[in-house]
């Protein structure tokens, strides 16, 4: 019987899952986001800018291609459903107000009829002599005069956008000095040590974003309806304040496509640099037209324990950083699960945070530091915060404390994982999770949360009270005895038990959105889980519904672990489970063991490698490895890297 409950529900998610591509709406608007226009080395900011030519062929290529330019005024037309837009539509915006946009953008606009967006930073505009450029001085002539922008205004071809008064630079946003997105970070006092209020940061962006609007109808008669984020950093209470100073469009450098339902404050840009030739941009454009992100790409996973960067000794934690970041370029990975929490103890609870947090210790301010670092140092595209959803040891003085998941005494002959967890029934236990992950969504901008392995329930738990009487309400026994003995039950209790999991991680995942709206996610599953049906009943686990309810699903593909006889049939059999399931070769990542844990000793580098190379050829898209040794340098990067490389990094 309960196999019988299993395989109907997971016919009903693959059904789901194999429909969702298939009702993905056609892109809206693709909107391509410039910067400066100027020769090779006469640019300001090298990385960023575009020579004419370059554009040129870009807008010759858009307008032979079948792209139809537009403006906003057509793109708020077509959501009123008064005018619809033209196939292939595209919008043109120039960020920070490069006199480059008057001299060389402002007559291409002109011979191709092509409407456009410019983005102002009111506080250079306002510079009379030098202007602070990002950190350096420029001369003010070489952005845009007042009078300039408001001849490209009167020309009916561009509109102004706010590209804020003073929020294009860096702030300290921790301890250790590193300068983040001011729009974004909460600002760090180090004569204080302490951060900014949430009050004293909405204060400020509102302020800054009322200055501009002032500043720009002084100028030119009118305030702006657009805002464009510096860096492309937003979060829930800028788009708020944003819509309260009157900026109810904001673009952003999120990926992906803008379709109908993407709302107008987060309309999606594609970042255009000096690196974007004519064929990148045409697969840029595809790869969006087709509702392909970065998220699609393969994925190359180190998993990294920051308990072995951390030490109480800064400058010997520096070093350790240091180290890290020289291993992550060596092996060429492009996605780190980076621990957030604190292990020291290694039983798979959170015994302190690496961040600050209303409810455990913070063992050291250093997740900030390390994303950072990764994302600015390395070409790292995906950092993923990995996080236990129940498994806190909250403070004694806590109330939610007491609020564990309660194991019955085992006599199964499977394992029973016995962590010491909250309880997912236990309202005040939901609480306290959901503020330690709103907190950590304020630490830094990351791109995924990764769940750990300890979002699961065995067959013997919860027997606490909050849980029994959630059972109840579900029509069944209150003694877990009872469930286990009919089939029918056991079944029915499974599926409810995946169904609360995976609905808290969805809602865990909704709270640090409001921080990292274009958030990922993945999870840890149990390879058993993947092989054995009967093992959902064991954890409380589901192959297909963590496809239907995570970004990426990470298997613990490690045969040493799992005491697997034969290794190769082990991987065999489980790429053929992947591939049964419509689909889920795309969000499944083979997470191979680098440590026999059970001897304490290294799986070899060349093995690693092997298995690797292995997987790719039975068709694997995603791998990655756990634990990183940072100090005996293993896996070897001289062997992996040669592996990794093998693998495009582009969709396929």
């Amino acid at each position: 019987m309960i196999k019988r409950y299993v395989v109907l529900f997971s016919v009903f998610l693959l059904s789901m899952l194999a429909s969702a591509r298939l009702l993905a709406a056609p892109g809206e608007v693709t909107i391509l986001c410039y910067h400066e226009i100027s020769e090779p080395g006469e640019s300001l900011a090298a990385d960023y800018a575009v020579s004419p030519t370059l554009l040129v062929r870009h807008l010759d290529w858009l307008k032979n291609n079948g792209y139809h330019f537009v403006s906003m005024d057509d793109v708020l037309a077509d959501r009123a459903g008064k005018r619809p837009l033209p196939a292939k539509a595209v919008l043109l915006t120039f960020d920070d107000g490069y006199r480059s946009v008057y001299t060389r953008v402002f007559p291409l606009l002109k011979m191709f009829k092509a409407p456009a967006v410019i983005a102002l930073v009111g506080s250079w505009l306002e510079e009379q002599g030098n202007v602070d450029f990002d950190g350096r001085q420029i001369p003010r002539s070489d952005l845009l005069s007042w009078q300039e922008i408001h001849e490209m205004q009167d020309s009916g071809l561009v509109e102004v956008a706010s590209h804020s008064f003073a929020l294009h630079r860096g702030m300290q946003a921790n301890p250790q000095g590193n300068m983040e997105p001011a729009a974004t970070s909460r600002l760090y006092f180090p004569d204080q040590q302490r951060y900014e209020t949430e009050a004293a940061y909405g204060k400020r962006i509102l302020a800054d974003l009322r200055q501009n609007n002032a500043l720009i109808k002084h100028h030119l008669g009118s305030a702006p309806r657009i805002m464009i984020w510096p860096y492309g950093a937003h979060n829930v209470t800028t788009r708020a304040l944003a819509t309260k100073a009157g900026l109810p469009i904001t673009m952003t450098l999120d990926d992906g496509p803008n379709v109908e339902s993407t709302p107008l404050s987060q309309l999606r840009r594609i970042l255009v640099d000096s690196h974007v030739t004519l064929p990148v941009l045409e697969r840029e454009i595809t790869l969006r037209a087709h509702n392909i992100s970065d998220n699609d790409r393969p994925a190359k996973v180190m998993h990294v324990d920051l308990d072995n960067i951390y030490d109480r000794d800064p400058a010997q934690q520096e070093r350790n950083l240091g180290h890290l970041l020289d291993r992550i370029q060596l092996l060429g990975v492009n996605t780190v699960y980076l621990q957030a929490f604190s292990d020291p103890d290694g039983n798979g609870s959170a015994d302190a945070m690496y961040f600050p947090n209303r409810h455990l210790p913070m063992r050291a301010d250093l997740f900030n530091r390390t994303v950072w670092q990764i994302s600015t140092r390395t070409k790292v595209k995906r950092v993923y915060a990995w996080m236990p959803m129940l498994a806190f040891d909250l403070p004694a003085s806590e109330p939610a404390a007491k609020d564990l998941v309660e194991t019955e005494q085992s006599n199964a002959d499977h394992l029973v994982m016995g962590y010491h967890r909250l309880s997912p029934f236990s309202p005040r236990a939901r609480q306290v999770i959901r503020d330690i992950y709103q907190d950590l969504s304020r630490s830094v901008a990351f791109e995924g949360l990764l769940f750990h392995d300890d979002v699961t329930l065995s067959d013997y738990e919860d027997a606490s009270p909050q849980a029994l009487q959630a059972y109840r309400s579900w029509g069944l026994p209150t003694t877990l005895k009872a469930i286990r003995d009919n089939d029918d039950l056991l079944g029915r209790w499974t599926i409810l038990k995946i169904h609360t999991l995976d609905n808290f991680a969805r809602e865990l995942a909704d709270v640090v959105r409001e921080e990292q709206p274009d958030l990922r996610t993945a999870r840890n599953l149990y390879a058993q889980v993947a092989l054995n049906p009967r093992s959902e009943t064991w954890y409380a686990q589901s192959l297909e519904s963590s496809l239907r309810n995570y970004g990426f699903t990470a298997i613990m593909a490690m045969p040493y672990m799992e005491q697997a006889p034969d290794h190769q049939a082990f991987f065999r059999d489980m790429v053929e489970r992947v591939k049964s399931i419509p689909g889920a070769m795309d969000r499944v990542v083979f997470e191979l063991q680098a440590t026999d844990w059970r001897t304490g000793k290294h799986i070899p580098s060349q093995e690693l490698a092997d298995t690797m190379a292995m997987l790719y050829r039975m068709g694997v898209r995603h791998v990655g490895y756990y634990p990183d040794n940072l100090f005996q340098d293993h896996p070897d990067p001289a062997v992996l890297k040669p592996v990794f490389d093998s693998k495009s990094s582009l969709p396929e």
